[in-house]
């Protein structure tokens, strides 16, 4: 797998071919004897001898226009466009009308120099001539899209000043590809030595990139070629393209391999209906892991190579949806990146209007799920080059790219810069923590739920590291969110984060004590909501609620008392009743549910056991709350 895909979109890249013709441009015999020669070098792919002889042909005869436009047409098949587009020029200059398709050739290159107004000049005059195809037709007026996007785009620069990741990342060889955990403490990218790719990564400590090392044995390998990786946010799980594996479907399929300790586990293919005998590549997964973005170019597409996602379902990865002609185009998308705001995606394409090759776009998703039509990052970000494989941190302020023409420490480097404002995904920052046993202080693999609030839905499903207790997950401004931590045997752990206006990046960081199972343990349950001075239970206590059911499921002997308890605003009495009608709407709540009466009790305590002096509205927002007290198991 190459970082840079070439693809032919065009029909245009073929090499003019002449017949044997009873009269030319020319009437030199040698001329016609180079030309003749050069011919019979294209039939046998001899590209650089037809170049010689038809420089041979031209200096014969300067005139000799069809060696000039088959000079031209064997240059741009080498990429050599420079040459190619003088060659098209000295065509139009002997003869204007010669060949209509000339125009569109050259108007085509003139883009990928970065010469728009004459491609713009070109294409439009390819257009006045009668009886083109529509298709020829539609791909002119993609081309002049393009050109007249592209002037625009070059008078108004955005700020761009990117910065080598340095020796400790970047060497002789290539890397390129980078992804980083939410709290950017580790960066995984790709480095390809000798046409061999494999994965590396670098640790962040004390304010810089340490010196990249191999990632692991259990992933690459001398034979085969990874590449095109995604990190899930806590780091746990790798998703990369693996290409002419033998336990594949195709050509490239998407893997998984799981962290355990310092090393990872072995790759496992994810299989149909994810991946197919055709090729799939280029994973990226979203903050939740429960959603797959990746390129294929399978059946059902818009053309070339296509963005798709799958979603996890109880019985695996669900059949993979298109991304929808707001993402795809009759061209190629490639090189998808979910941000962990789950409503940010960012990728290259060749079909929208852009510099020149491929651009990177970024597209929000609407409330009503569908995805908005993509906005070009803009210049000297994109250029005419091939601009691919963006990623960005979890804060959305800085991205990572690889170029190879920064001047750098050679072929491919990877850089990051400060992305502009206009493109920056929604405000996300990240809860990190650790699970401990609270008797011997030892860390638990609990498990950790992160719910949001206003939907009851969980955005986050995941274990804590048995090893140091350790767990991540981004959060997106804008919500609120309960998280419950729980482990069998023990009692759970509740809290609640609000974003809701939130402006900081700063992360939470939380070190939580779960309690073995025991008369008198107590929780407090910080997800259970009323309105102020009422009984009612608000919607979104009901994640927290449901906990409770589990916990209560689990542990059938176990008896609770529910306790409700207030600030000491108002009067003694009026929070005494507020507090017990409250518990009391727990209790109704869970014995509707199913939970036998006999196990649970209910009581309020008013403003008679605070946890926090009644001095501030933080302090008393502590003491309104609902608990629950094992009374007997």
């Amino acid at each position: 797998m190459k970082i840079v895909i070439f693809l032919i979109v065009s029909i245009f890249f073929s090499v003019t071919a002449w017949s044997q013709q009873s009269s030319y441009t020319t009437s030199n015999k040698d001329a016609i004897k180079y030309f003749a020669e050069a011919n019979q070098n294209i039939d046998d792919h001899l590209y650089d001898d037809a170049i010689n002889n038809l420089q041979k042909a031209i200096h014969e005869d300067q005139k000799f226009v069809e060696a000039r436009v088959q000079l031209a047409d064997v240059y741009r098949l080498k990429h050599q466009y420079k040459p190619a587009i003088e060659q098209y020029l000295k065509v139009i200059a002997l003869s204007p009308d010669f060949n209509r398709s000339v125009y569109l050739k050259i108007g085509e290159i003139e883009i990928y120099e970065a010469q728009y107004v004459q491609a713009q000049q070109h294409l439009e005059k390819y257009l006045t001539y009668p009886g083109i195809t529509p298709q020829n037709t539609s791909f002119a007026q993609k081309l002049i899209t393009d050109a007249k996007f592209s002037i625009q785009a070059v008078q108004h620069p955005v700020a761009f000043k990117p910065v080598n990741m340095g020796p400790e990342i970047n060497t002789a060889n290539d890397e390129y590809l980078p992804v980083a955990t939410a709290d950017e403490s580790m960066l995984i990218f790709t480095r390809k030595i000798n046409n061999n790719e494999d994965f590396y990564k670098s640790s962040y400590n004390n304010g810089k990139w340490q010196t990249a090392s191999y990632l692991s044995d259990q992933i690459n390998t001398d034979k085969y070629n990874e590449g095109a990786q995604s990190v899930s946010q806590d780091g746990k799980y790798l998703f990369f393209t693996g290409c002419n594996r033998p336990d594949g479907m195709g050509r490239c399929d998407i893997y998984i391999a799981q962290k355990n300790d310092d090393d990872w586990g072995k790759p496992v293919d994810l299989n149909a209906p994810v991946n197919t005998p055709g090729w799939e590549s280029q994973p990226s997964i979203s903050a939740d892991g429960r959603t797959l973005y990746f390129v294929s170019n399978r059946a059902g597409g818009y053309g070339g190579y296509d963005i798709w996602k799958s979603t996890l379902t109880d019985k695996g990865w669900g059949k993979p949806e298109n991304l929808g002609p707001n993402i795809n185009t009759p061209y190629n998308e490639q090189s998808p990146f979910i941000h962990p705001d789950d409503s940010t995606l960012y990728f290259s394409s060749n079909g929208w209007p852009g510099l020149g090759n491929k651009d990177i776009f970024v597209s929000r998703l609407s409330k009503d799920g569908t995805w908005q039509k993509p906005e070009n990052l803009g210049y000297p970000i994109n250029s005419n080059g091939d601009e691919n494989g963006l990623s960005l941190t979890a804060n959305g302020n800085y991205a990572f790219f690889a170029s190879d023409n920064l001047n750098g420490f050679g072929g491919y480097d990877i850089y990051t810069f400060e992305l502009p404002v206009n493109v920056r995904p929604h405000l996300v920052t990240y809860i990190k923590g650790t699970v401990r046993d609270a008797t011997s202080n030892t860390p638990i693999e609990a498990i950790i739920e992160i719910i949001d609030l206003q939907t009851n839905q969980p955005v986050y499903q995941d274990y804590s590291n048995e090893n140091d207790g350790g767990f991540l997950a981004t959060l997106t401004s804008g919500k609120n969110y309960g998280i419950n931590i729980s482990k069998s045997g023990y009692m759970f752990y509740s809290e609640n984060f609000s974003l809701v206006g939130y402006k900081t990046k700063n992360p939470f960081n939380i070190s939580v004590s779960l309690s073995p199972i025991d008369v008198g343990g107590k929780v407090i349950l910080k997800n259970i909501f009323f309105d102020t001075n009422k009984s009612d239970l608000e919607s979104e206590s009901k994640a927290e609620l449901q906990k409770l059911i589990e916990f209560l499921t689990v542990n059938p002997a176990v008896h609770i008392e529910i306790s409700g308890h207030t600030d000491n605003v108002g009067t003694v009495q009026i929070n005494q009743t507020l507090s017990e009608n409250r518990a009391k709407s727990v209790y109704q709540y869970l014995v509707n549910k199913g939970i036998a009466n006999s196990r649970l009790v209910y009581k309020g305590y008013g403003e008679t056991q605070p946890i926090a002096p009644n001095d501030s509205d933080d302090n008393r927002a502590k003491n309104r709350r609902t608990e629950f007290k094992i009374i007997s198991k």
